[in-house]
């Protein structure tokens, strides 16, 4: 089935990058420049298009993403330190960000004749972002099967969206992703900084697939701090 691969370039999108090469016709990456921190994400995504041998398309959303206030991702907000699962991380969240980015991802898929749009959703995001749930996702290909009916058949691929991110670990080592070559800090310095809510994820979900994690961290030993206080609720 040809499907394309929306990317940020993180651990999650480049292990489903290298999944669908292996088990589907990967056609092509997708990326979206909405105005984020930093878009030093967008430069692994472009590494992963060329090792897997396909287009890599960086979609401008940055007029739409500025409209989109109140992020930390997007405005001169701290991005805080801590487990992801925590209730400080909620000013992470850019309203609408999966939802728009999807539906330009489904035009794309129509107009390049492609039958699937896949993304890497998965269950550790549905606490904090309302647009990776399975309600939503669910909800939304249905949607879009309306909005191009008699025009594409294109549908929505997201194996990870019950599952955790030490599971996309594990999937992304059975299909010889290169883990070193992703990136998911949100602060963007020169190292992940170990500290913010998607570094604590990270290591933690390598720490429970018993996979070894080649990231070099700035601060390597938070997570446990991070994962402790979480658990203490």
């Amino acid at each position: 089935m040809k499907t394309i691969v929306i990317c940020s370039g993180g651990l999650d999108s480049v292990s489903l990058a290298h999944m669908v090469a292996r088990e589907r016709d990967l056609t092509r990456l997708v990326s979206f420049d909405y105005g984020q921190r930093h878009r030093k994400e967008l430069d692994y995504a472009a590494l992963c298009a060329r090792r897997l041998n396909v287009p890599h398309d960086v979609i401008d959303l940055r007029a739409i993403g500025a409209a989109l206030t109140g992020s930390a991702l997007t405005d001169d907000i701290d991005v805080p330190d801590g487990h992801y699962a925590e209730e400080s991380m909620r000013i992470t969240v850019v309203p609408n960000r999966n939802a728009i980015m999807l539906t330009v991802a489904f035009g794309v898929a129509a107009a390049r004749g492609d039958q699937a749009v896949a993304t890497a959703v998965h269950g550790g995001d549905h606490f904090i972002y309302p647009d990776c749930r399975p309600a939503f996702t669910q909800s939304f290909e249905a949607m879009q099967k309306l909005a191009l009916d008699g025009y594409a058949d294109v549908s929505l691929y997201t194996p990870f969206v019950h599952r955790t991110k030490a599971d996309i670990v594990t999937a992304g080592a059975r299909h010889d992703t290169p883990f070193a070559l992703t990136w998911s800090c949100y602060k963007g310095g020169e190292h992940h900084c170990g500290r913010c809510g998607t570094c604590v994820e990270r290591r933690e979900a390598f720490d429970l697939a018993g996979v070894a994690d080649p990231t070099p961290y700035d601060d390597p030993d938070f997570w446990i701090e991070a994962v402790a206080r979480k658990e203490r609720g």
